[in-house]
């Protein structure tokens, strides 16, 4: 089966969160996620604002980027979280932006070499393991976590470029794609993560997570291409392939449309992206009374 989320975009004033994990939970949807864009709403900690909000709904942080948190202090934040809320944390980190990354002093040289040292050390201290390593970024010296989770979690990476595809699918535990990702560039990424696996010797297939810009509601069109201007990203083409378009304007139909194509090009979970203009209560329950109920 699908699994189907939505955003708490970090636009909303972080007051709001408890409100929308509360009623995310009553209508049933499974995942809430939030970014940890700079210079909005910490991620760890209004994770921890919606996971003690609530009994069993999921909460996704993506993503945290790796140049801004020692990777240990991201383990002991994780664990602490999966031993309180097991089961209902889902992580992802990432490069981060590098243009914000410059602005607090740390962008790095080489961010691939970064995220792989980060990654495998992230993972390795979640599962419990005590860790030397000096590499060009990461270096711990005889560390362990004295409270791990019980059950390690799975560690997500952002991804986009072919070279970082390809390392996420050798060294993490899934991948979650920008809403500026097409379905055919899903494929493509599909197919890079999958060459990254095989690579690396692992067997066990990654998740791939897709984030859908979604508008619904009057003027959805004008909307949609709003909000992709102000994501920094070129609106679609009128005459543009279906398979080319950046997230979708319209109703009901359309919206589980757009999702069962990303579902066919490879994503096991499909998060929506509200607009910036759209109330986050009302869009939860959107997504889980009138699309959820729809989508296998």
């Amino acid at each position: 089966m699908t699994t189907l989320g939505a955003v708490f975009l970090p636009q909303n004033p972080p007051e709001r969160l408890r409100e929308v994990a509360r009623v995310a939970e009553e209508v049933g949807l499974e995942e809430l996620w939030l970014w940890e864009d700079c210079f909005f709403e910490g991620g760890v900690s209004a994770a921890a604002v919606a996971l003690a909000s609530t009994e069993r709904l999921r909460v996704g942080v993506g993503v945290l980027p790796v140049p801004l948190r020692n990777v240990a202090v991201t383990a002991m934040e994780i664990a602490t979280l999966g031993r309180i809320f097991p089961g209902r944390g889902i992580w992802c980190v990432g490069h981060g932006v590098q243009e914000w990354m410059g602005q607090v002093g740390a962008r790095v040289e080489s961010p691939v070499t970064l995220l792989r040292e980060y990654v495998d050390a992230l993972r390795r201290l979640l599962a419990g393991e005590r860790l030397t390593v000096e590499g060009r970024y990461v270096r711990l010296e005889n560390v362990a976590l004295d409270w791990p989770p019980a059950q390690p979690p799975v560690v997500v990476s952002a991804a986009t470029g072919p070279r970082t595809l390809r390392l996420v699918g050798e060294v993490a535990d899934g991948a979650i794609l920008t809403a500026s990702t097409s379905t055919a560039a899903l494929r493509r990424a599909v197919a890079l993560l999958q060459d990254g696996r095989a690579a690396s010797g692992r067997t066990e297939t990654p998740r791939v997570l897709a984030n859908l810009l979604t508008v619904p509601g009057p003027d959805a069109a004008a909307r949609l291409r709003t909000e992709i201007l102000r994501m920094g990203e070129q609106p679609s083409a009128d005459n543009a392939s279906p398979d080319d378009r950046i997230g979708i304007a319209g109703d009901t139909q359309a919206i589980v449309a757009a999702v069962a194509d990303l579902v066919e090009a490879g994503a096991d979970t499909v998060v929506l992206q509200p607009s910036a203009d759209q109330d986050p209560v009302e869009f939860v329950r959107f997504v889980a009374e009138q699309i959820r109920p729809l989508v296998p």
